[in-house]
């Protein structure tokens, strides 16, 4: 087989198994050759480009590099050359994803150094945060990177977050947990004040954050709405509220409400956003972790540019709700999120639905 890069991608969608490409690309790194790794995945890249129909010799060959160069010690280096060549901001995240999973911040302190990308940096200390790591690194603390939209999450996990779930992953492939709801159930029943709808575009946007990427790359379905009442809603009404107000989600329901915590809320919200759904890998963890957290800020009405320790405590003041949803709209496989929240007023409604299936 020729041992020049490019020359091997050139025949890549001539060959019918890239099997051999991965072994070779295993036995230079092993022989501390990461640099032909890295020249090999540039050469994939540049004949893929991200495009999804591009013959799929070139993507398992560029992902198969990305995945050596990123969990392999000492490959840093050559992993963040072949990220800054890549520049496409999903990859970004999914690299920066990788590199979280297999190396300490003492490992990754060099890709925090001046003239790497901002990107990069920014979804790696977040990755870095979600499991547990303080970063110390003067770029961390200086002022101008905060005006990435990263720059909102705290730099610690926070109550709300606990230890939340992260993809594990292996040179062929990955997995990820699906959080488990554990609501108390709700009994009874009680009168439904008066309530007229109050959604407004930008709020839906915010409020189906999360989950949106179910739509947009599987076969998801979303509802997400809030609601004003005119007196205080009583807890033991919600359920009737949930059938009252004409949600589609809950069209059938008859039982399945029960009361959860803005923990368990946030870790639901997270997976969805970081893992994706049926389909697809969602949008990684330190995007994820943003996504969930401007889904939690409108499922409590929190103001737009409210920094996320008042969403926090916002959040901690609502009363939050899960519920199953009825039968004909939730797929009810693996992927179902039924989320309604009231406001420490009692006269606030948010209600967030999705769905997904295979």
């Amino acid at each position: 087989m020729d041992d020049d890069p490019r020359s091997i991608v050139a025949g890549l969608a001539e060959l019918g198994e890239v099997t051999g490409i991965w072994e070779l690309a295993e036995q230079r790194l092993q022989a501390g050759d990461a640099r032909f790794v890295t020249d090999l995945g540039i050469a994939a890249w540049r004949r893929y480009g991200g495009d999804p129909t591009t013959p799929w010799q070139y993507r398992n060959v560029f992902d198969r590099t990305l995945r050596l160069l990123t969990q392999t010690p000492g490959a840093t280096d050559q992993a963040v050359r072949l990220i800054s060549v890549v520049q496409d901001r999903r990859q970004v995240r999914y690299a920066a994803s990788l590199l979280a999973s297999a190396h300490s911040v003492a490992d990754l302190g060099g890709v925090f150094d001046t003239g790497r990308s901002e990107e990069l940096r920014a979804c790696l200390l977040q990755e870095l945060v979600l499991r547990g790591a303080e970063v110390h690194h003067r770029w961390v603390v200086s002022p101008h990177w905060r005006h990435h939209p990263l720059g909102w999450l705290p730099l610690s996990l926070t109550p709300i977050k606990g230890h939340p779930s992260r993809p594990r992953y292996h040179l062929g492939r990955g997995s990820h947990d699906l959080p488990v709801m554990a609501a108390e159930p709700v009994h009874g029943h009680g009168p439904v004040p008066r309530w007229r709808e109050t959604t407004a575009s930008d709020e839906t946007a915010a409020l189906s954050a999360a989950v949106d990427n179910w739509a947009e790359g599987s076969n998801g379905r979303i509802e997400a709405r809030t609601f004003a009442f005119d007196e205080d809603l009583p807890p033991d009404a919600v359920g009737d509220a949930l059938l009252s107000i004409d949600l589609e989600c809950t069209q059938g329901m008859t039982t399945g409400l029960g009361t959860c915590s803005p923990p368990q809320a946030w870790r639901q919200l997270f997976s969805a956003a970081s893992t994706g759904g049926a389909y697809n890998r969602g949008e990684y963890g330190a995007y994820g972790r943003l996504l969930a957290w401007q889904s939690v800020a409108a499922l409590v009405g929190a103001a737009h540019d409210a920094p996320a320790g008042d969403v926090e405590a916002l959040a901690h003041r609502c009363s939050w709700y899960s519920f199953a949803g009825g039968p004909g709209w939730f797929d009810n496989v693996a992927w179902n999120i039924g989320l309604a929240v009231v406001s420490p007023d009692r006269r606030r409604l948010a209600v967030q639905a999705a769905t997904d299936t295979d």
